[in-house]
């Protein structure tokens, strides 16, 4: 499947170009024209005037359709240099992820990818592989048939992998996204989620929690595992014992969000606030919390982990971690321009750290108390 083309960038791209000023030099005018914005804007962008407020994608447009025209002025080019660009890449990028239609991780990666590719020039080809041993190395063969200069590896659950023989095959760079080997044959990049589930317990205890349970997503998997790893080291650092009975085990579903609840408030000593390992767990405890009758974060606190888009919506708009994809993706790209990436060798694995969101499912503990 190839990427989706954004309006705007293919137009100033792809559009004929106006006709230069005096003496076919290209002015402001010219740039304005092609961008789509006022001469004025093109004066602040080109210049980095300080103190003017425009958006990023504005700002790009505008240094895009400078590029293009052949926009030379010194300032400009002492301002805005062109981006190096990594001599083995000849324009398209392929990007191999076993699960596409069915998670929103891999949209939001492919659309950071898409972004830094588009900045230097290039694109992508993407294909849904769901990790089929015979179609998947169909499917990158038909990518590299296709001429494309590297490729990007994803799996969609955090893990290690046995990278296919084909891989090491290749010619070209590749980058593998939310996966690694044992033997770092590739770069790779994946969410720093041990650090994540530690911010997000520590968050709680800054706010007085000292009875703090956790609904974990299934056991078998990396992100459930090391997410609980930072919960643990949270409560060790801060001195609070660990408590078995405040780990209740989940799916990462709503449903076993509100199962765990509803077990976790049959304690005799109830919690005072609960770390849900996803945002979709979160939504099965806000429910079981409310037909008890208890309120958030009145009577209790709750933090999500994803930061999926239900999250900024429930009520009240949910506390939670934001996991990286869209900088894995761009990470991806950006290590395509380094130099020494087509070579094999030894890299270390890359963790992007998962920023906590503040919003206002946590209170203080005193707030809790009858």
């Amino acid at each position: 499947m190839s990427e989706t083309t954004d309006p705007v960038i293919d137009t100033a791209r792809r559009r004929k170009a106006p006709a230069k000023g005096a003496k076919g030099r290209v002015t402001m005018i010219d740039i304005a024209r092609a961008a789509g914005c006022s001469q004025a804007t093109v004066s602040f962008v080109l210049n980095n005037s300080p103190g003017i407020k425009l958006s990023q994608q504005t700002r790009e447009r505008v240094i895009e359709a400078a590029r293009t025209l052949g926009y030379t002025a010194p300032a400009f080019e002492a301002l805005h240099p062109p981006l190096p660009a990594f001599e083995g890449l000849d324009g398209v990028i392929g990007f191999a992820v076993d699960q596409l239609a069915t998670s929103p991780e891999a949209v939001v990666a492919i659309e950071g990818a898409r972004q830094a590719s588009w900045n230097a020039g290039n694109v992508l080809l993407v294909a849904q592989t769901l990790g089929d041993s015979v179609m998947e190395p169909r499917a990158i063969a038909a990518l590299t048939k296709r001429g494309i200069s590297a490729l990007i590896y994803m799996t969609i659950f955090t893990r290690e992998i046995t990278a296919p023989d084909y891989l090491y095959g290749l010619d070209i760079p590749v980058i593998l996204l939310n996966c690694y080997t044992a033997d770092y044959a590739f770069p790779a990049v994946v969410p720093s989620e041990i650090a994540g589930g530690q911010s997000s317990t520590r968050h709680l205890i800054s706010h007085g929690h000292r009875r703090i349970a956790t609904i974990t997503g299934e056991p078998w998997m990396q992100a459930a595992q090391d997410r609980l790893k930072g919960y643990r080291r949270a409560l060790a650092t801060a001195d609070i014992p660990f408590d078995p009975e405040l780990v209740v085990e989940g799916d990462w579903s709503a449903s076993a969000g509100y199962a765990a609840t509803v077990k976790l408030l049959a304690l005799k000593d109830k919690p005072t606030a609960i770390f849900c390992q996803n945002d979709r767990t979160a939504i099965g405890c806000y429910e079981a919390l409310k037909e008890a009758g208890l309120h958030i974060p009145q009577d209790i606190s709750v933090v999500g982990y994803d930061d999926e888009e239900i999250a900024r919506h429930l009520f009240p708009p949910l506390t939670t971690s934001i996991l990286p994809h869209m900088a894995m993706g761009q990470w991806a790209i950006e290590q395509l321009e380094a130099p020494g990436v087509a070579g094999r060798g030894r890299y270390p694995i890359t963790k992007l750290e998962c920023p906590l969101v503040e919003r206002e499912s946590v209170r203080g503990v005193k707030a809790n108390a009858n």
